[in-house]
């Protein structure tokens, strides 16, 4: 199924379909970020960041967060 398929059958749902639809499509693309993360932590890809973090912390240049 092509895109420009999608799109159109996802257009033509009636108002509470395209309500479940819709949460589960959130749903997913959360998950798949979820996945995307992980995949970059097991790699390494998120270190350097990691490290930058722990480093801004260390030296005080950190704000805490209002409640």
């Amino acid at each position: 199924m092509s895109v420009e398929e999608l799109q159109a059958a996802v257009a033509g749902l009636p108002a509470e379909e395209l309500d479940r639809f819709s949460q589960w499509f959130e749903e997913f693309l959360a998950d798949q970020w979820d996945l995307q993360i992980d995949a970059d932590v097991r790699a390494g890809r998120l270190d350097a960041a990691g490290r930058r973090a722990d480093e801004d912390f260390e030296s005080g240049r950190c704000t805490p967060l209002s409640p």
